[in-house]
């Protein structure tokens, strides 16, 4: 009799893993996108003339983002050097703490690609895709609260954003010694967040599909 319960609690710890690492996927996959996403940048700097606040050209502001977007996303990028643009120390020690973010992302995200494959083989296998569909249907009403309240008082929300992941305030920076911040405005983080929301909205509504689909 142990053992038969010992083998329904592995099996339930097990289902747990599965759907765990199905929705640490989609986070994970939703924010590497979402970083790696330029074009929203290029579109703001645009926009916004943000080349012109720093006397830059389009071009020569695009490099430095790139530089930037290198050092964050490469573990073999182990310095931050930007052609224009000189870090503070604290400014420094932000992006070195964003970039161990941005590391522990693409290793979440390579992990639960494991699971995820044979969890999607698994369900595929036995028939019971439609298994995503009550999961689905409750993330989905997740973004929407979340939307709601940054809507409320975004800078408020920007804050305790950063608090929490953040154990020091090196993020403040100071505009007259760590110009970078002057060309990235609060309105691209804000687009940024929109945009996450729109793929990992669009990721349980695909996968919600999939599920009823099943059903037919």
């Amino acid at each position: 009799m142990n053992g038969i319960w010992k083998m329904v609690w592995l099996n339930k710890v097990k289902q747990w893993g599965q759907w765990l690492g199905l929705y640490l996927w989609l986070i994970s996959g939703t924010v590497i996108l979402t970083i790696n996403a330029s074009w929203l940048y290029w579109l703001n700097a645009t926009s916004q003339k943000l080349g012109a606040v720093v006397n830059l050209s389009l071009g020569r502001l695009m490099q430095n983002y790139y530089q930037l977007l290198a050092y964050l996303n490469f573990p073999w990028v182990s310095r931050l050097k930007m052609t224009d643009f000189t870090d503070s120390a604290a400014a420094l020690g932000h992006f070195a703490d964003v970039k161990q973010l941005f590391m522990l992302t693409y290793a979440v995200f390579i992990v639960t690609s494991v699971v995820c494959y044979y969890f999607w083989r698994d369900l595929k296998k036995s028939r019971q895709l439609w298994r995503l569909i009550l999961p689905m249907q409750a993330a989905l009403w997740v973004p929407p609260v979340v939307v709601a309240m940054m809507a409320v008082n975004f800078d408020q929300f920007f804050v305790f954003f950063h608090r929490v992941l953040f154990r020091n305030s090196d993020w403040l920076f100071d505009p007259l010694v760590d110009r970078i911040i002057l060309v990235l405005p609060d309105t691209f983080f804000l687009q940024c967040f929109v945009l996450a929301f729109i793929i990992i909205e669009w990721a349980f509504a695909y996968l919600l599909s999939v599920g009823k689909t099943a059903l037919d």
